[in-house]
C-alpha cells in the first residue's frame, strides 16, 4: 500500500502509522514538498508532523500535516517520494505515477477514482496528493474474519475497475501529451518489456527445470496472446499492479493506489486480474467458487457502456484466455529467474501462501480454462505442467482467503 496508513497500534515502532523520529531522508522529504506546493500556489506553505506510512525500498511515502497555509488546503496531504536505487527504472516509475495521476485529477470528481494530485516536481521526483485517510484495504477486508464484507469489498473492487476503464476510454492520446512533457520511460507498458522475453524462454525452462515439453501449438497459442500489447481495441488506463493492498475501500467507493506502472494497454490484462485471480501478486490467495464470475459480471456491466461488444461471449472469452495464458507465462518466467520474486507484486504486511502453491493453481486454472474454452493445445500443455509441478512439489492446494476459510 503506498497512500494510506496501518491502523494504530500495528507494525513495529517506525513502522506504517507509526509516530517516527524524522531522518534525514524525510526532512528532505517534507522541504521538498513544502517547495513544489509553495512554487504551485504561489505563497508559502508549511508542513509538519511527518508520519511513516510505508513506502518501498524506491519510496518514501509520508502523511504530512499542513501546518500554515493561506489557501483551503486539506488537514493532511500524502507526500511520496521517489529515492533510491536511483537510475532510469526509478524515474520511469516516477514519470508513469505523475502522468497516471494527473489524468485523473483532470477528470470530473465522480470519475476520479485515486487520490487527486496537488503537486509534482520532476527535479525531485515527488508527487503531493489527496490523503485518502485509515481506511481498509482490499488486502485487509480478505484477511479479516468477515465473509461478507470481503465479498462486498471484491464485487465493488471490480464494478470500480470496470468503471475506471470505462471513464477512460479514448483518453490514450491525453496520456501520451502528459507523458512528453515529463520525458517518456523507454517502454509505455511494462509488460512489453518482459512479456516477449517470457513467451520465448519459457518452453526452455520448463524443459530443463521441470522435464515439460512445450508442443508447437502450445507455444504459438501463448505467442499469439503477444497480440493484446498491441491491439488499438478495448484499451482504457491500466493501474497495472492491482494487488489487493493498492485497492482502498473507502466511504466514497473504492480508490485505486500505486500507479507506478500505470499506463494504456488493453484492459484484458486487468479484466484477468478478476478470473486468476490477481496474477501478478504471489500474495494472492484462492477465491470461493461462484465469486470470480460474480466479479466479472459486475466489471462487465459497467465496461459495457463503453465497448458493447463486450457483452457477447465470443468476443470477451476468447481474449480472456489469452490475457491468462499471458499472465500464467509470464509469471512462471518470474518464478523462474527472478531471484525475490514475491517483490515483484505488493503483499504489504499480509501473510502470503506458499509460492509452489501459487503456481500450481495457476496452471491448473488455467487448464481448466481452456478445457472450456475447447483450446486443446493450451490444456493440455498446463496440465503437464501441473502433473510435473506436482510430482516435485507434491500435491499442494492454494488455500482460500482467510475470510472465506
Amino acid at each position: 500500500m503506498e497512500i494510506a496508513a496501518d491502523p494504530p497500534g500495528t507494525g513495529e515502532p517506525g513502522g506504517p502509522g507509526e509516530p517516527v523520529q524524522p531522518s534525514a531522508d524525510v526532512l528532505a522529504t517534507v522541504v521538498a514538498a513544502e517547495s513544489v506546493l509553495t512554487k504551485r500556489f504561489g505563497a508559502r506553505i508549511r508542513l509538519a508532523e511527518p508520519e511513516d506510512l510505508g513506502g518501498s525500498e524506491r519510496s518514501i511515502v509520508l502523511r504530512v500535516k499542513v501546518a500554515a497555509s493561506p489557501f483551503s488546503l486539506p488537514r493532511t496531504l500524502a507526500v511520496k517520494r521517489y529515492v533510491h536505487p536511483a537510475g532510469t527504472a526509478t524515474r520511469d516509475s516516477w514519470v508513469r505515477e505523475a502522468v497516471s495521476y494527473q489524468l485523473f485529477t483532470a477528470l470530473a470528481a465522480e470519475d476520479r477514482m485515486c487520490p487527486e494530485l496537488f503537486a509534482h516536481d520532476p527535479g525531485t521526483n515527488l508527487l503531493v496528493m489527496e490523503d485518502l485517510g485509515r481506511a481498509p484495504t482490499l488486502a485487509e477486508k480478505l484477511h479479516g474474519d468477515d465473509a461478507r464484507a470481503a465479498e462486498g469489498a471484491l464485487l465493488s473492487w471490480a464494478r470500480s475497475l470496470g468503471r475506471l476503464h470505462a471513464s477512460t476510454a479514448g483518453r490514450e492520446a491525453d496520456f501520451d501529451a502528459l507523458l512528453r512533457r515529463l520525458s517518456p520511460p523507454k517502454s509505455k507498458d511494462p509488460l512489453t518489456v518482459d512479456g516477449p522475453i517470457a513467451v520465448e524462454a519459457l518452453p526452455l525452462l520448463l524443459r530443463t527445470e521441470y522435464g515439460v515439453v512445450t508442443s508447437a501449438a502450445a507455444h504459438d497459442a501463448a505467442r499469439r496472446t503477444l497480440a493484446l500489447l498491441d491491439t488499438a481495441r478495448h484499451r482504457a488506463f491500466s493501474p497495472s499492479d492491482s494487488c489487493p493492498d493498492n485497492n482502498l475501500i473507502t466511504n466514497r467507493g473504492v480508490r485505486f493506489l500505486d500507479f507506478e506502472g500505470g499506463c494504456v494497454r488493453n484492459m484484458m490484462f486487468d479484466a484477468a486480474y478478476l478470473t486468476v485471480p490477481f496474477p501478478s501478486c504471489w500474495c494472492a490467495y484462492a477465491l470461493p467458487p461462484g465469486m470470480t464470475d460474480a466479479m466479472l459480471a459486475a466489471w462487465r456491466a459497467e465496461v459495457r457502456v463503453m465497448w458493447p461488444d463486450l457483452d457477447d461471449d465470443t468476443v470477451l472469452l476468447p481474449r480472456l484466455l489469452d490475457a491468462q495464458v499471458f499472465w500464467v507465462w509470464l509469471t512462471t518466467w518470474q518464478y523462474l529467474t527472478v531471484p525475490d520474486v514475491e517483490q515483484l507484486g505488493s503483499g504489504g504486511a499480509v501473510s502470503r501462501p506458499h509460492q509452489a502453491d501459487v503456481l500450481v493453481a495457476r496452471w491448473a486454472g488455467l487448464a481448466a480454462a481452456a478445457r472450456r474454452a475447447h483450446a486443446v493445445e493450451v490444456a493440455e500443455h498446463a496440465e503437464g505442467v501441473v502433473t510435473a509441478l506436482t510430482a516435485r512439489f507434491g500435491e499442494r492446494s492454494l488455500p482460500l482467503y482467510p475470510a472465506f476459510d
